[in-house]
């Protein structure tokens, strides 16, 4: 299995009647980790009870704590969540928090440069403080995977452009695609040609989009392929999205042909979007009887 570094900010979600475990990077850690690979996480928690309970779920999900640093300024991460009646989630993102504030150290820098994979995303970037350690960490990283989450107000077409153009993997929603290919000049209307003028003007050669209940494209290796979704009854979206990139880094990273990859990560999409919260817990088996009912 393949050793990963996944970078950023853990936090709470709070929903109107209950709190949850979160945080991109977390969520994509939390599914990489359930099939088995050896993940790390860099962030920052607060001195306070939230912070510890965040510290006892990854350490129960077998993902090392080792490079999550304890600050004293500074409060545990908080996100207020609200869901519209089809499931789909809007935030309020408190700043600054713990996670805002991540120190570049000699270990998280050894960590990533022996890691197989460096995951993160662009809300860490919100801060200084966080965003120069992941400018300094992103040099080191052999294989670099940008998932875009792009929460407005926090961040910037600078910042965004820097972080592409390092990647070697990005991750867009269709939303998230239109958006930036516009920001970079493109005059193109369809998914696929915004997809391949953000490849070409990044370098990137690994691109992937999701489509909500219509599935995801993967351009790998210069070849398009395609998953168009499987129906489900959606509870909530929180995390899907996550859960669909930690798997589909799991099926590349493990040498999965790109279109069982792109299938098998939309079925997880899929199964965490009709549960509560970012990361339940999904068997293989389910996943298999999933995709393919008798």
């Amino acid at each position: 299995m393949s050793k990963i570094v996944c970078f950023g900010e853990i936090l709470w979600d709070v929903f109107p009647e209950h709190r949850k475990i979160g945080g991109a990077p977390l969520n994509v850690a939390s599914r990489l980790s359930l099939y088995g690979h050896n993940v790390s996480m860099v962030s920052a928690i607060g001195a306070d009870v939230w912070g510890e309970k965040l510290l006892s779920y990854l350490n129960e999900n077998h993902i090392n704590t080792d490079h999550v640093q304890v600050l004293y300024k500074y409060k545990t991460g908080k996100v207020r969540v609200m869901l519209n009646d089809k499931g789909s989630a809007s935030y309020e993102i408190k700043q600054p928090r713990a996670w805002d504030k991540i120190l570049l150290t000699d270990e998280a820098q050894n960590i990533v440069e022996n890691a197989d994979a460096f995951v993160f995303g662009s809300l860490v970037a919100r801060d200084e403080t966080s965003r120069g350690s992941l400018y300094s960490l992103v040099e080191l990283a052999k294989y670099k995977i940008f998932d875009l989450n792009l929460r407005p107000p926090h961040y910037t077409k600078e910042v965004l452009f820097h972080l592409m153009d390092k990647a070697d993997f990005i991750k867009f929603n269709d939303d998230e695609l239109y958006e930036v290919s516009q920001l970079m000049g493109s005059k193109y209307k369809s998914l696929e040609q915004n997809l391949n003028f953000i490849a070409e003007k990044t370098n990137t050669k690994h691109i992937c989009v999701t489509k909500g209940e219509h599935g995801a494209v993967l351009l790998y290796d210069d070849k398009l392929y395609y998953n168009s979704g499987y129906l489900v009854k959606v509870v909530d979206t929180v995390g899907a999205g996550d859960s669909f990139l930690g798997s589909l880094i799991s099926q590349l990273l493990n040498n999965t042909e790109p279109q069982k990859a792109i299938d098998f990560a939309c079925a997880v999409g899929a199964l965490v979007a009709q549960s509560e919260g970012a990361n339940p817990k999904i068997s293989k088996g389910k996943i298999e009887q999933f995709m393919n009912p008798k």
